[in-house]
């Protein structure tokens, strides 16, 4: 290798260094418009892939974040083009399901619903930085507001995420996207009266505070213990449970209590741990390993069961989502165990 070919290697591996750093919070942005996890750390390899290729015109550091979200939201339009826009059960039907049925029905497609992230690979805010930046960033991928975010097309969404969120001026936007001010202010105003007429039910949900950690810690015990009217006192009137990836979805007290006294009878015996999804405290449920077996066995511990996401309305819980997400490896990416041993 000649000395020049080795300062040009030296100098694209110090570009691809640096790109590197933007990983995080490039996945963040993805994620908001992908509504998956998975999708957006592709988009963002992608991106990186990209970038990495034009190396040579991104000496400039200061150029290098614009460059790369441009880069990047040309990919997430092109995963956008034509695909069906990621949702929960509850967008999916209007009216909840029965509250017993023989089973769940079949599982639709992982590409049908919107998926929870981990907060350290979708958080942009280092620990340190300002408390209301670091709320403000929690709150921008809300479980609620990422699945609102999908009834956006594309370049309304890239403008609400770029603008709101990620703090960009106007020009900024407009220079990314090759349009003009006057257009991104349009497509942010159609944005926000989109989501204004989706959000008269979110906007009563109440801020990620302790009172949502003393909420979860009430629903946790209930849960392990499997008491039923003790786990229907902390709903709302109006409390939403849903299973993805199942379009089946039950609305009210008292069509929950029916289901875990039902088909959901089988969820006795779990374990709950905490974990951190979507900006907030949740729980990653763990059921018996034995489930289903002629005869129990004590030693047969735990296995990864739901990521259940829980929202709070008047300190009541007001949506509950499990996340059916064994089969996936979002424990691992959680940081989760993948068994918990009998007795522990």
């Amino acid at each position: 290798m000649t000395a020049l070919e080795g300062a040009v290697d030296g100098a694209v591996g110090g570009v691809e260094l640096q790109l590197e750093e933007y990983r995080r919070e490039l996945t963040g942005y993805c994620y908001r418009m992908l509504g998956s996890l998975a999708d957006a750390e592709d988009a963002v390899q992608d991106a990186m892939v990209r970038a990495w290729r034009h190396a040579g015109s991104l000496r400039d550091p200061a150029a290098q974040r614009g460059w790369l979200y441009r880069i990047a939201t040309r990919v997430c339009f092109d995963s956008l083009d034509g695909r069906r826009r990621r949702a929960l059960p509850v967008d999916m039907s209007p009216a909840p399901s029965p509250p017993v049925v023989s089973s769940l029905g079949p599982a639709l497609e992982s590409a049908a619903w919107v998926e929870p992230a981990p907060d350290a690979l979708v958080l942009g805010t280092a620990p340190a930085a300002d408390p209301a930046d670091v709320a403000a960033d929690r709150e921008s991928v809300r479980l609620a507001l990422v699945a609102a975010l999908q009834l956006l097309p594309p370049r309304q969404r890239a403008v609400l995420v770029l603008r709101e969120v990620l703090h960009w001026h106007a020009d900024e936007v407009a220079s990314l996207l090759e349009t003009s001010v006057p257009s991104v202010n349009s497509l942010l105003q159609r944005a926000r009266a989109t989501l204004a007429a989706r959000d008269a039910r979110e906007a009563a949900l109440q801020p990620l505070d302790d009172s949502h950690a003393a909420l979860l810690a009430r629903y946790t015990e209930a849960f392990e213990r499997y008491d039923v009217d003790a786990l229907v006192a902390l709903l709302h009137a109006e409390a939403t449970m849903s299973m993805p990836p199942y379009a089946l979805w039950l609305r009210g007290p008292a069509d929950v209590a029916a289901w875990l006294r039902g088909p959901g009878r089988d969820c006795e015996g779990s374990r709950l741990l905490p974990v951190r999804l979507n900006g907030q405290r949740a729980l990653a449920q763990y059921r018996r390993a034995d489930h289903g077996a002629p005869t129990p066995d004590p030693d047969a511990g735990h296995t990864p069961w739901a990521l259940v996401v829980l929202a709070e309305r008047d300190g009541k819980v007001a949506d509950l989502v499990f996340f059916l997400d064994a089969d996936r490896g979002l424990f691992e990416r959680c940081g989760l165990p993948t068994h918990l041993p009998a007795g522990s």
